[in-house]
């Protein structure tokens, strides 16, 4: 087993699984919930991209109705190899229900190899990211390059009529990435397996019989608004990204805007989302979390911190994400603009099981640098975006008075 971990839901930004936040949530495992990717409400398997509210998925990582957790690394060690290993989660659903825990998740040994996969940002698929268009339609919203599909010529707009013979009109988009990756997940299909699609463009349809292969998700995408602003998305805090967050920091000059644009964001890896903390900080502390013992999180030292920076955050900023917002917030490196975050401030350890599944259960809530906590509270912005403003425009605008040019 890992060390602790720390994930969030997505969706809705006041529910969970369905159950306003505060409620009790019944402990029982979803199938189908293999990737806890801190994701809410987002049912099945897709990468939520730009468009928060799921309405665009691909087949990257899996996404599961229940809070993502953000630790050290994920893995069930080779509990695979013992108990039930495809259905069973019976000792981790029987702890689970017993605790009382209401960030406490149970897995399979399968399931939590997915999630393990997924936290180390890889997944098996074609490589593509699907929408939902009028007239209830499934069209390829992007193409990753030297993916299976990329391949085979699939490109983003084609759409996509079936997958091994099923229909996809009138279908949930995660449905569809269900078929994609051929089953849910935890369950999907091997590197090798083969899925034919049935596609048109112009008017002209086709099939194309591709192989899944191993993929590696792109959780951090760099992007420039305009002369001297530069803005940093991170989707969420796999194994990595932290890292790639440090490496565009670094080479930014030092009137350089950056906009971290962290809406939407599940967390994810606890140590992910710390790195991240040391791309803007000069060291000290990041995050304390634990119960009778209280643990430290600290950044490295060196980070960039000379360009002015903006955190960009709202309802769907869970969980890790939430941890890195406080951080940059409480050590005034950053100025936070949006609304306020989700509010899921507690960290989970995996503990394997006799049966091989495995149990998530909350070691302690984390608190931030100034000692605020984040559990059920969220993160207030400095500056909040009200309904119908541009919170892009918004954070531009912020950036600007901060001495860079937009």
């Amino acid at each position: 087993m890992s060390g602790p971990s720390m994930f969030a839901p997505r969706g809705s930004a006041r529910t969970v699984n369905g159950f306003a936040d505060g409620e009790h949530r019944p402990h029982r495992v979803l199938r189908g919930a293999g990737l806890t990717l801190v994701f809410v409400t987002v049912l099945a398997t897709g990468a939520v991209t730009e468009s928060w509210g799921g309405v665009t998925h691909g087949d990257a990582s899996p996404v599961s109705p229940r809070p993502l957790r953000s630790g050290e690394g994920g893995g069930a060690g080779d509990g695979g190899a013992q108990g039930d290993t495809q259905g069973g989660a019976h000792d981790a659903e029987e702890l689970v229900s017993r605790s009382g825990d209401r960030w406490a998740a149970a897995y399979t040994a399968r399931e939590y190899e997915g999630l393990r996969m997924a936290l180390d940002g890889e997944y098996v698929g074609v490589g593509i990211t699907v929408r939902s268009s009028s007239a209830d339609r499934i069209e390829v919203a992007r193409v990753r390059p030297g993916s299976p599909a990329d391949e085979a010529g699939v490109r983003a707009g084609d759409r996509l009529l079936a997958i091994d013979g099923t229909g996809t009109a009138g279908r949930p988009v995660t449905d569809v990435v269900t078929l994609l990756r051929g089953g849910p997940p935890g369950e999907g299909s091997s590197p090798g397996s083969e899925v034919v699609l049935d596609l048109e463009r112009d008017g002209r349809t086709w099939s194309e019989r591709l192989r899944r292969a191993r993929l590696s998700v792109e959780t951090v995408t760099v992007s420039s608004l305009g002369e001297d602003v530069t803005r940093i998305r991170i989707d969420s805090f796999t194994k990595g990204s932290g890292d790639e967050v440090r490496r565009v920091a670094d080479r930014l000059p030092p009137d350089e805007g950056i906009l971290l644009d962290l809406r939407g964001n599940p967390g994810g890896l606890v140590a992910e989302a710390t790195d991240a903390a040391s791309a803007f900080l000069d060291g000290g502390l990041v995050a304390t979390y634990g119960d009778d013992t209280r643990h430290a999180l600290y950044a490295e030292p060196g980070g960039n911190t000379e360009s002015p920076l903006v955190v960009l955050v709202d309802g769907g900023t869970m969980s890790a994400a939430e941890l890195l917002t406080g951080a940059l917030q409480d050590r005034g490196r950053a100025v936070v603009v949006g609304t306020r975050t989700f509010g899921k401030g507690s960290v989970q350890v995996p503990r394997e099981q006799p049966d091989g599944s495995v149990a998530e259960m909350t070691v302690g809530e984390y608190t931030t640098p100034a000692g605020r906590t984040v559990e059920r509270e969220g993160i207030a912005p400095d500056l909040e975006v009200r309904p119908g403003e541009n919170a892009l425009e918004e954070a531009r605008t912020v950036l600007s008075g901060l001495g860079t040019r937009s």
